[in-house]
Formats: C-alpha cells, structure tokens, sequence
C-alpha cells in the first residue's frame, strides 16, 4: 500500500523573513526539508535511518508574506535500494491558482556507521495522482543526472 501524503502547516513569522518581510530562501528550504523528511521517515517505516542526500530540484514561484499560514504536502516518488525520493508541494496561497513552492529532496539510508544500506521493506511510491504528476515528470527527466561524487573521487580527493 503506497504511503499517504504527510500534511503540514507553518505560520511564516518575523524571524523567518528576509529584509522584504516574505520568507526568506533559507526557511523556505527548512520548511520543504521538515516536510520531506517527515514524509520519507513515514515511507520508510520505523526502521528508518535516513539522511539527505540531494536537493533534487527546489522551485519557488512567488513571495509568502509575514502572517501567512501555508500548507505543505509531501509524498514518495520514487524508492530504490537504499535511496527515495520526496516531493514536497506548498498548496497555492489563498487568491492564487499555482503552488508557491515545489521540491524534490533525495533521502539515503545508512547504517549506524553512516554508510548506504537497503532502505527496509515496503517502502513504496505514491500511485498516479494529479497533485504529483508535475513532479514525477521532472524527477523522469532529472534521474539521468548523476551525483558528482565520482568527480570528486576522480580529482584526487
């Protein structure tokens, strides 16, 4: 059974905002990151021991003022071995059609050493639903890209 959405709620304060009183890049990063964290821990199950692996892709589509209640909701996209992949969508604000914010965020299982292990069974993907489509279609056309690791490695690092 595919896991179910996980649904959070932040009230975007002062100390959240940048120096134009909307949310500040950094925050809006915490807030997509909490969500999907949540949500990959979810999918994952009890068992879990996950860390961020990569910022997949992150689009933020208009300003969110100071007072401003927003809605986020994120889902599993896509599972492999040890790794999945979250989307997170910050539901459109009131008088917009659009949401304010959409993300990818990549999760990796480790052991208690840190390092990559199969994630634990029945981690699972949402299944075909409007609210995910958009998503899924850019996680299609970003999976080709590879992490730059093997650069580093190969640089001598």
């Amino acid at each position: 059974m595919p896991t179910p959405e996980t649904t959070s709620h932040r009230l975007v304060l002062p100390a959240d905002a940048n120096h134009h009183g909307t949310l500040y890049a950094g925050s809006l990063l915490r807030y997509a990151l909490e969500t999907a964290y949540a949500t990959a821990c979810r999918g994952a199950g009890p068992a879990a021991n996950l860390v961020l692996r990569r910022v997949v892709s992150l689009e933020c589509r208009s300003s969110v003022p100071v007072g401003s209640l927003v809605e986020i909701r994120g889902a599993v996209l896509d599972v492999r071995r040890g790794y999945l992949v979250v989307g997170v969508v910050g539901m459109p604000l009131p008088g917009q059609t659009l949401p304010w914010m959409d993300g990818l965020l990549g999760f990796a299982q480790v052991d208690a050493a840190g390092l990559p292990v199969d994630l634990p069974a029945g981690a699972e993907s949402v299944t075909d639903s409007p609210l995910w489509r958009p998503l899924s279609s850019r996680l299609e056309k970003l999976a080709g890209i590879r992490g730059a690791t093997a650069d580093w490695v190969a640089a001598g690092w």
